[in-house]
């Protein structure tokens, strides 16, 4: 029966349907009606005795405090809890939940609101529950205790290990003679069915530094010249259109090593576009005529002839090009706050599906130290502010980071993509990414990463830090597995 029926039947006065407080009037007047009606009968209603209390979701939830330790693992049989631990509850307690989490954050414990393959223990009185944490817990492996366990291992924790603070004031770092060297490091094949493991980094000289009070500049990179033999095409950015995804993105790998630049989508700094099989017919040839930009076939990138830069209208700072595995420094002023860096994925326009790009804040053990350290689409900002996720369109979204304000235990700034729902990033092509100080600045460093097969997420960048300094890397690393699986890996689990 409809609500409106109920009451017309009891003779409750229903005057604003769908409105929460007239609704709870009139279900609270036809309760009275059928307790009525039941008495009359000598009928028992179906009544269901209250438990004896009941956890409410508006019940006051006391401020997350961020952990001064590390996780020191998980919780040994009959050994005792250690400060760092990650900490977990589900089901009811005979204590309010409130106070169970003010005193395990009190005693330095680091309490989570989801189970990973990080969680140190879990607390229920109903292990076999089937609530998501307690499935969780069962495939994962993690220790499962009563509450009462735990209170009384509340009363003797042991000291743990703090997290290394690490400083974000930058030394001056003196501007290069030349362009900087940018070094790589060899990835693991991009498929893999693993959690993300960190990667050696390898030594990398530095883009230059501002001087005080003066903006970020762009890398020095000389003009080319026609006709230079080593890397021919530095300075252009070369769009390709056409082929299959393995022959375009052999295409852009030949072009970065030619020392140019890989476009992705049609913007005003493509120079030249180069077409493979069923290029011709891309919608966007019509807009390249119309630009008069240089078209030339695959055979161009054996030897690649290009038009004097004053007929190319070359940009006089072109953004440093990354290989996939390259490492660089970002330049800070010295002596005043880091600016905040913008890094932005963007890719070609799908209308099948969505592409949402996140961000992990992690400790110096590859880990979320709380679950507010993960920056996606359902939680765009970090609580303080320092991370945040910015949509520009269908096909670009950004990172802002501001790096002198991130925790000191924060080591680590994993940038990635995710697909919603079953298509693969070998679909989509590849995917540029550009980091630039600043939402008004031209970027610093850009890369292409085009190795993408059946992988549904990707890892496409790392900010991170070096002693004193930050480095950014482009990844390019890609799992099978969707979204919850990357973030667990992480620490932290989506919920269902």
């Amino acid at each position: 029966m409809k609500l409106g029926t109920l009451a017309a039947h009891y003779g409750i006065p229903q005057q604003r349907a769908h409105d929460a407080l007239d609704d709870t009037r009139v279900l609270a007047g036809i309760l009275r009606a059928s307790l009525r009606e039941a008495a009359r009968l000598d009928l028992p209603l179906p009544l269901v005795a209250c438990p004896p209390r009941a956890e409410s979701q508006f019940t006051p939830k006391p401020p997350k405090t961020r952990c001064a330790y590390r996780n020191p693992g998980r919780l040994t049989p009959g050994g005792p809890l250690q400060q760092g631990m990650k900490v977990a509850i589900t089901g009811e307690t005979a204590h309010a939940r409130a106070e169970l989490v003010g005193r395990a954050v009190a005693a330095g414990l680091n309490m989570m609101t989801s189970v990973s393959r990080h969680t140190s223990v879990l607390v229920t009185n109903e292990p076999a529950s089937g609530s998501a944490k307690a499935r969780r817990a069962v495939a994962e492996g993690v220790p499962v205790i009563d509450e009462h366990t735990f209170l009384r291992l509340l009363a003797d924790v042991r000291p743990g290990t703090a997290h290394e603070a690490t400083a974000v004031t930058v030394a001056p770092v003196a501007e290069p003679e030349a362009e900087p060297v940018v070094r790589t490091v060899e990835l693991a094949p991009t498929t893999t069915s693993a959690v993300p493991a960190p990667v050696p980094v390898p030594e990398v000289a530095a883009l230059p530094t501002a001087a005080l009070g003066a903006p970020v500049p762009a890398p020095r990179r000389p003009v080319p010249s026609v006709g230079t033999s080593d890397k021919p095409l530095a300075g252009r950015r070369v769009l390709v259109l056409g082929g299959v995804h393995a022959d375009a993105a052999a295409a852009r790998t030949r072009i970065v090593e030619l020392g140019g630049s890989a476009a992705i989508n049609l913007s005003a700094s493509v120079t030249d576009v180069v077409l493979l099989e069923g290029g011709p017919g891309d919608r966007r040839m019509s807009r390249i005529a119309a630009l008069e930009l240089p078209v030339h076939d695959l055979h161009w990138l054996t030897a690649p002839t290009v038009t004097a830069p004053a007929a190319a209208a070359l940009r006089p700072q072109e953004p440093h090009v990354m290989p996939r595995g390259g490492v660089i420094d970002l330049p800070m002023p010295h002596g005043r706050p880091a600016p905040e860096w913008y890094v932005t994925a963007g890719w070609a326009p799908q209308a099948d599906y969505e592409i949402d790009v996140v961000a992990f804040l992690l400790d110096e053990d590859e880990q979320v130290t709380f679950d507010e350290d993960f920056i996606f689409y359902g939680a765009p900002e970090h609580p303080a502010g320092t991370v945040r996720l910015l949509t520009g369109g269908p096909a670009e979204q950004t990172i802002a980071l501001n790096l002198a304000s991130l925790p000191p235990a924060t080591r680590k700034v994993v940038v990635a993509a995710a697909i919603d729902g079953t298509a693969a990033f070998g679909t989509v092509g590849a995917i540029q990414i550009g980091a630039a100080p600043g939402s008004s600045g031209a970027p610093l460093a850009r890369a292409t990463l085009d190795a993408a097969t059946t992988e549904r997420t990707m890892l496409l960048a790392e900010i991170y830090r070096r002693g004193p300094v930050w480095r950014l890397r482009a990844v390019g690393q890609g799992y099978d597995q969707g979204l919850d699986a990357l973030a667990r890996g992480y620490g932290v689990d989506i919920a269902d």
